[in-house]
């Protein structure tokens, strides 16, 4: 099984003419995902790559094809607009993987994504995919394979790793989710946390956090209550010097609670197995599992 995403997703790429759009429009159908359409306010009428319909607006596509899924590929200015617009359409599961949204833009487009039923993950990030199923966004698909592991990740390059690692290793996955690394995001550890719990064929969990905020320490609480699959995690970060931002908007460490530290002590006195680098996560899961 997965979360989030199946083989059954049905997907529409807003943003798909342009340069990033059409170059990840390509790759994911390569991998099997079922783009029923893309969205270039224009350009309707259109095909994409022979047989992928364009449409002006997500409601259009929608009517015509059935969508329940959007990726969106657009400038930073426009984003939190495409994201009102794919809500507006119906569409249940919107992944953003623009970076540099405005925060005042995201604080304006979550309640209203949230009144609509819609699940957004991202903005800032890569994306999700289930393994030999489909995938939405940028994880390159070569590293992942199917198996009993869930993974959800702050960092984009950190998810690659760690999957590497597990695939390597024998140890396939059933969704990998990178919730993205801003301030505001649409899906938390804890929605992922919980969907890995529900799902019957996820036999255990690696979170990857990082510096700033205390998501992961809120994270650690619901492990402790509310899981009883095995979690293994890590903290990016931890020579980061106090006060400075490293690489993500969300990512600065304002006080004790969000060093890195911080974090690695809720997680091992909440039962998490802490890595001490990616490279552990192997070694630790085999013991867990």
């Amino acid at each position: 099984m997965s979360i989030f995403l199946d083989r059954n997703t049905k997907l529409v790429i807003q943003g798909i003419t342009g340069r990033d759009g059409s170059f990840h429009a390509r790759l994911m159908m390569e991998y099997g995902t079922r783009v029923v359409a893309g969205v270039t306010p224009g350009k309707g009428g259109q095909t994409f790559g022979g047989s992928v319909p364009v449409f002006n607006t997500v409601a259009d596509a929608v009517d015509a094809t059935g969508a329940d899924a959007s990726v969106i590929y657009v400038p930073a200015r426009a984003a939190a607009d495409a994201m009102l617009e794919a809500a507006d359409a119906g569409i249940a599961l919107i992944v953003c993987i623009t970076e540099g949204v405005p925060v005042l833009d995201m604080m304006r487009a979550l309640p209203y994504l949230r009144e609509k039923g819609a699940r957004l993950i991202g903005p800032n990030c890569p994306g999700l995919i289930t393994p030999g199923q489909a995938k939405i966004g940028i994880i390159p698909g070569m590293l992942a394979t199917p198996g009993p592991i869930g993974v959800v990740s702050r960092s984009g390059t950190l998810t690659y790793e760690v999957v590497y690692q597990l695939t390597r290793a024998g140890l396939g996955q059933t969704t990998c989710v990178g919730i993205g690394g801003d301030p505001i995001i649409g899906t938390n550890f804890i929605d992922c946390l919980d969907a890995f719990q529900r799902d019957d064929t996820t036999r255990a969990v690696v979170i990857i956090g990082e510096i700033g905020g205390t998501d992961e320490q809120n994270a650690a609480g619901f492990v402790q209550s509310g899981m009883t699959k095995p979690v293994v995690g890590f903290i990016a970060g931890q020579t980061a010097p106090p006060g400075r931002r490293m690489g993500h908007a969300g990512a600065i460490i304002s006080g004790s609670s969000g060093t890195a530290a911080e974090k690695m002590e809720a997680f091992q006195r909440s039962g998490i197995s802490v890595m001490q680098r990616p490279a552990d996560v192997v070694d630790l899961l085999r013991r867990r599992l």
